[in-house]
């Protein structure tokens, strides 16, 4: 028999918007326990499983007729506090065809309480003069209109009670029949019941008693602060309005590491609720915000493989962005396959076609080097030094916009976008900074063969004034800088390569050149870093505050 094991959620405080799956560990009927689903289309050797998402939003149902919900109440028996329950009717002809039986209620409450001829008066002087004991609905003041309940979330369903309380009169109901249940603003406040139960598939009865799980209360989702962006053209400064297009001839680009749902765990952030990491619950505000800052051009760092396929690229696709994925190697990570993460671009169809991708792996350009400069003796050594399964993600496009083709027709306006997370441990010094050399030496053949602009976008794991980050702003390393102390396998040696061609600028080092004033001006200012030009920080944890986030361009030579 198909038997239930075990119901938990993944979190206890379910948020308006966010999908809710509950975790349900089956056994089998061969014994086997599994956490796949047996659906009605898929029964497991004549059994499946049912589900119902209930709430506890208070629905009163007729007395008489219990599979109906309330809509009018007698204020009658409110008043001679006569049993709730039994004061709710579903229409006014209910209550007229059961007034007979109904008013022997009133007798009997008046009775027990006093007679008393005025109490009778207010219980029963206000009712129409036709002997029906119909309620006027408008204006007797004897009877409430209760409402109607809101539709159910997962399609037109029946609203039928699911448990109704004899003494109250109020009872759960019904909101979905699936697994999967969405709150709805009308949850807010409310608690959520979820039941699963073992089906006989012939006969369509239960078999045994449900398991339930209840939830916190809904809460709605909070609403984070809007940013307001600073467009940096020269020494003009200007608002950019997300809700408009972006000028002739030029584009935006935004950099982002989402932080992979693999590494958002509780212990990692445990000064987080749990319903903050749940995945269904930062996708929807990720997705929101990446949005609405209409950029161009989108690369994103730890987005998993599966969040790729199945979010990101569709949802971004109706928005009108084309997508470019690369996953992280694997020769290091153990998890899970779909859930490894990499580098994503998107680009906006309207202003860029995609004319070619490169991919690079570090793991291979590791296994090159230790192969030329390291003896054979060391080098497995050094290979689990290096490998640390990162990549990057090169795009090459072709703008659909600006003004090109007025000097020369024949000319295409190409960009080069790469797009990279060095995910390299803070005391491996010398592979993070080996690992930024060798994207930038990449680039510097493209940027030479081409002639090709660029923009560099990602975490690099590096603040303001490490070795990475000078080689990105500088064009090279002081020979002096303390980073360079650790370089066990030689790599960095000598230190005079260190360098590269590319004029490489800093987004936010531009802001910083800009000159004028204004409230937004001056309040960016207040969260620059004035050594370094860059942003007090682009990540914010309790156990880290920095900049480690950067997008880099091709300047003026």
């Amino acid at each position: 028999m198909l038997s239930v094991v075990r119901v938990h959620l993944p979190s206890e405080i379910p948020i308006v918007g966010c999908e809710i799956t509950p975790y349900v560990l089956l056994r089998l009927p061969t014994g086997v326990v599994s956490t796949d689903d047996v659906s009605e289309a898929a029964p497991a050797d004549g059994y499946f499983m049912r589900y119902r998402i209930q709430s506890d939003r208070k629905v009163a149902i007729c007395s008489v007729h219990p599979m109906e919900q309330a809509t009018i109440q007698c204020l009658g028996c409110v008043k001679s506090k006569i049993p709730v329950a039994k004061s709710y009717h579903c229409s006014a002809k209910c209550f007229s065809d059961a007034w007979q039986h109904h008013r022997v209620l009133h007798e009997r409450a008046s009775s027990a309480l006093n007679e008393n001829g005025a109490e009778e008066e207010e219980l029963f002087g206000r009712f129409g003069s036709t002997g029906s004991g119909v309620l006027s609905t408008t204006g007797s003041g004897s009877m409430s209109n209760l409402g109607q309940s809101p539709g159910l979330n997962n399609g037109p369903v029946p609203l039928y009670p699911s448990g109704t309380d004899k003494n109250s009169g109020e009872t759960w109901y019904e909101v979905g029949r699936t697994r999967t249940y969405t709150p709805t603003a009308d949850d807010i406040g409310h608690v959520l019941r979820f039941e699963c139960v073992s089906v006989d598939a012939e006969k369509k009865v239960p078999v045994g008693p449900p398991t339930s799980i209840m939830t916190s209360r809904v809460i709605p989702a909070p609403t984070p602060t809007p940013r307001r962006l600073i467009q940096v053209n020269g020494d003009v400064l200007s608002h950019l309005d997300l809700d408009s297009q972006t000028s002739f001839g030029t584009f935006s680009v935004l950099s982002y590491n989402i932080l992979a749902d693999a590494y958002a765990t509780s212990d990692a952030y445990s000064y987080c609720p749990t319903w903050a990491l749940s995945w269904t619950y930062r996708r929807q505000n990720l997705m929101r915000e990446i949005i609405g800052y209409h950029a161009d051009i989108i690369c994103l760092q730890e987005v998993q493989l599966n969040h790729f396929e199945d979010f990101f690229s569709p949802e971004l696709d109706k928005h009108g962005y084309q997508a470019l994925y690369k996953k992280r190697t694997t020769e290091v990570y153990t998890g899970a396959p779909h859930a490894i993460d990499g580098c994503a671009t998107f680009f906006r169809r309207d202003k860029f076609s995609h004319v070619k991708k490169y991919e690079v792996e570090f793991n291979k350009a590791a296994q090159s080097l230790t192969d030329a400069i390291i003896p054979s003796t060391q080098r497995r050594v050094a290979l689990s030094r290096l490998i640390k399964d990162n990549v990057a993600l090169i795009a090459v496009l072709e703008a659909k916009f600006g003004n090109h083709g007025t000097d020369n027709p024949g000319k295409r306006q190409l960009l080069c976008v790469a797009n990279t997370h060095v995910n390299v441990h803070q005391d491996l010094k010398d592979v993070k900074l080996w690992e930024v050399q060798t994207l930038l030496k990449g680039l510097e053949k493209i940027a030479v063969s081409a002639d090709i602009p660029m923009l560099v976008c990602g975490d690099f794991n590096s603040v303001p004034g490490s070795s990475p980050h000078g080689l990105l702003a500088m064009g090279k390393v002081d020979q002096l800088h303390p980073d360079l102390a650790i370089d066990p396998l030689g790599i960095l040696r000598p230190a005079s390569k260190l360098t590269h061609q590319l004029p490489l600028v800093s987004a936010y080092s531009s802001f910083a050149r800009m000159v004028g004033v204004g409230y937004d001006l001056e309040h960016q200012r207040r969260r620059m870093d004035p050594a370094t030009n860059e942003p007090l920080f682009t990540n914010c944890t309790r156990d880290f505050t920095g900049t480690v986030d950067y997008i880099f361009y091709t300047g003026r030579e």
